[in-house]
């Protein structure tokens, strides 16, 4: 999973409000649209964008096959921690470093 798709798919803040709440739980999309503000076509666009990202996962429940549940994918984030862990440790950050100018 490249880091750098998952930023891209981030960029937007409606996109984020959705990881930050299916950081807390797995949710269907009407929940995330209510809970953010937005319209189900709206939302339904987000959520396009975050699973081709592989951000999130969806799961169709069992006593509703038209029902999605939506949650977060920790590989995803995992992948931007990575990635930051590097720059950070790149950039001299670690350890008291000093800027130079």
């Amino acid at each position: 999973m490249a880091a750098g798709t998952v930023i891209e798919a981030l960029g937007d803040p409606v996109r984020r409000q959705v990881v930050t709440l299916l950081s807390r739980g797995p949710r269907r999309a009407g929940e995330l649209a209510a809970e953010i503000g937005t319209s189900a076509p709206a939302m339904s666009r987000h959520l396009r964008v975050l699973l081709a990202a592989l951000v999130i996962e969806d799961e169709r429940l069992e006593q509703d096959a038209r029902a999605r549940v939506f949650r977060l994918r920790p590989a995803a984030i995992q992948a931007v921690q990575s990635w930051l862990d590097q720059i950070k440790a790149g950039s001299g950050l670690l350890g008291g470093a000093t800027v130079r100018s």
